[in-house]
């Protein structure tokens, strides 16, 4: 190192070139590596940093979620069975009700809550009283003014009578007074008897024939006006009849009846209760012969129809009523068995029922899931190709079964998208990590 700094010092005082210094030459210093320069590992630096933002920082309007809290699927055009399910309540094909004709205190029970009863059987019987004695009171005056008929009635035929035996009598002078004067007459004839002793009976003979033409006259006049005062008396006894039979079924409906035959339900009534008119006493179900009624949800109120087709349990079901007033979201429908039900059946049982909506055919279709909740049916989140993000699309939905909806519009078969409830996000991209 001193040899060096010697000749170095040489070098630079003395201005000829001394023999052999061409075989000296200056050492340059090595060049410093790229990533030894500050400006280019800042630039790496911000460009990482950037990259690693742009991946990793939600974009504006979406929102971050991780795979394993959401629930995918693909679009696919397959077979769609348009059927709906619901669970149907086992009713009586028909209900009708006990009720009480006429007001008195629950005397006596006949029969017991849920027995089988028949058409006009007596259920219970009632105290009243009052009803009776005016019942009683009502029946005399009836049985008074039937008397009163009754001897009007007599009268007429007495009259009749009469009238017939002064014709019959009539008739027989008259046969007497021809007789005589036939008799007058031959003895004229002969000579015996005088022009003055045959006058006397042929006057005779006159006059009872005038006296019975009159008489068959009056009893023509008399039977015309006769029959019509008995047709009134007839229809006066006849209606008095009738008030007296209702004034005894007064009486009658002190007893409760069954209204038809089937078993008897809600007879919850106790002796010594007071009913009044009109009061319901129960309830008989027609037994044995059963209706299935169900509740279903509101957006299939155009697509249930009456005459649809069902089946529940191998029995095969009809739609015989649709009750389109919705309540709590759901509205009612009553189906009817198309042969005789299940012996096995009892009132309140619920069986699953389903009803079919139309023919299968082949249509694109997605998995039922929460998304649509989230959108009504109208938007759905498609997966980018990668997966890693979801972008909200509006679809348009038809027809829904358990297990798939229709889509009419929006998606494309071998597309992917998200089934969770997706009602919380409000952004139109996921980013799913």
């Amino acid at each position: 190192m001193p040899i060096m700094t010697e000749h170095f010092r040489y070098a630079t005082t003395s201005t000829p070139t001394p023999v052999g210094a061409g075989m000296d030459r200056r050492i340059e210093g090595r060049s410093k590596r790229w990533w030894r320069h500050p400006s280019l590992l800042v630039a790496l630096i911000i460009a990482l940093a950037a990259i690693l933002v742009w991946r990793f920082l939600p974009a504006s309007g979406s929102t971050d979620i991780a795979a394993t809290n959401i629930e995918t699927a693909s679009i696919a055009r397959a077979p769609f069975d348009d059927y709906l399910p619901v669970r149907a309540t086992v009713a009586p094909s028909v209900t009708t009700l006990v009720g009480v004709l006429t007001g008195g205190q629950v005397e006596r029970l006949l029969v017991q809550d849920g027995t089988t009863v028949a058409a006009g059987q007596s259920l219970a019987t009632l105290a009243n009283p009052e009803l009776k004695l005016d019942v009683l009171t009502r029946e005399a005056q009836i049985a008074a003014q039937l008397g009163s008929v009754a001897g009007e009635n007599l009268g007429i035929e007495r009259n009749r009578l009469d009238r017939a035996s002064e014709i019959a009598q009539a008739n027989y002078d008259l046969i007497k007074a021809r007789r005589e004067l036939a008799i007058r007459q031959q003895l004229h004839k002969q000579g015996f008897l005088s022009d003055a002793g045959v006058i006397s009976f042929v006057e005779e003979a006159a006059y009872q024939g005038k006296r019975l033409a009159q008489l068959q006259a009056g009893g023509a006049a008399e039977a015309r006006i006769t029959a019509t005062q008995a047709a009134r008396l007839d229809d006066t006894r006849n209606r008095l009849a009738g008030n007296l039979a209702a004034v005894r079924a007064g009486l009658d409906a002190l007893i409760i009846r069954a209204p038809m035959a089937g078993r008897l339900t809600n007879f919850t009534i106790q002796p010594g209760q007071t009913l009044k008119a009109g009061d319901p006493a129960g309830q008989v179900d027609s037994e044995g012969s059963w209706k299935l009624e169900a509740d279903v949800d509101e957006y299939f109120l155009g697509r249930v129809a009456v005459g649809q087709k069902g089946t529940a349990s191998g029995a095969r079901l009809t739609v015989s009523k649709v009750l389109p007033a919705v309540k709590d979201g759901r509205f009612r429908i009553e189906l009817t068995f198309n042969s005789p039900p299940p012996t096995d059946l009892n009132r309140g049982q619920t069986l699953d029922v389903r009803i079919t909506l139309a023919a299968a055919s082949h249509a694109v279709v997605a998995p039922v899931g929460g998304w649509l909740e989230a959108g009504s049916g109208n938007t759905a989140f498609v997966l980018d190709a990668d997966g890693a993000h979801a972008r909200r699309r509006a679809v348009r939905t038809g027809r829904r079964n358990p297990e798939q909806v229709e889509i009419l519009s929006g998606l494309d078969p071998g597309e992917r998208i998200v089934i969770s409830n997706t009602s919380s996000i409000k952004g139109d991209i996921l980013n799913i990590r």
